[in-house]
């Protein structure tokens, strides 16, 4: 099972907890990721600011960052009758819902980079992928 906590003072406009945990556990099931933890925190403009510029080097706001902890090698499915490891910790996702236009986007677009996607670097396949599962929800 997929645990997704929902961190800070959640929009009024956001989607429902449990549509946060849809969308993350629809994210991770691309990878075959069906069970772990994620924690999505809605921060204010000043806050996600800071964590740009302190982990990015970039300055000013921005919409969402994600913050992977177990890296894409420890995400792999645990094989069925295999003694139960413990919960693998994708990471966080920070969002700042004032530079948002959709949330469900920013969800699915930062639960995408914690399974080690990147869109700079790969083509167009992650955009796309997080397109088709916005459009299947």
């Amino acid at each position: 099972m997929l645990e997704v906590e929902v961190l800070g003072e959640v929009p009024p406009d956001s989607p429902s907890r449990e549509e946060i945990e849809r969308l993350c556990a629809a994210a991770a099931a691309t990878a075959s990721v069906d069970c772990g933890h994620v924690a999505v925190e809605f921060v204010s403009t000043r806050r996600i600011a800071e964590l740009n510029a302190e982990h990015r080097g970039k300055e000013g706001p921005t919409d969402v960052l994600s913050f992977p902890i177990d890296g894409p090698d420890r995400l792999s499915p645990s094989a069925e009758g295999a003694v139960a490891a413990p919960l693998r910790e994708l990471g966080d996702i920070v969002i700042c819902a004032e530079r948002t236009a959709d949330l469900r986007e920013a969800i699915v677009h930062g639960a995408l980079h914690l399974l080690g996607m990147d869109h700079e670097t790969d083509d167009g396949e992650m955009l796309a992928l997080q397109a088709a599962l916005l459009a299947s929800r």
